[in-house]
């Protein structure tokens, strides 16, 4: 069964489901999700596309990372 990751939900409601997104995330630069603080702060209104638009990540770079690792996109 694939995983899904909903693009619509926030960066706290996606680790909340699936803890390993965490370490995903930070392989794509963004290391500051690590901290406990800054997800549940941030965390709860971020969402991936709004946070790559402020780091400067291309959308097509996450979304290829998130299927090497077995998720499906919902955008």
């Amino acid at each position: 069964m694939s995983k899904t990751i909903d693009l619509s939900k926030t960066v706290y409601e996606l680790c909340q489901d699936e803890p390993e997104i965490i370490e995903i995330m930070k392989s794509l630069g963004f290391d500051s999700i690590a901290g406990p603080g800054m997800l549940k702060t941030a965390g709860r209104f971020m969402t991936i596309p709004k946070g790559a638009k402020m780091k400067g990540i291309p959308m097509e770079k996450i979304i290829e990372a998130f299927r090497q690792n077995g998720y499906k996109i919902l955008e």
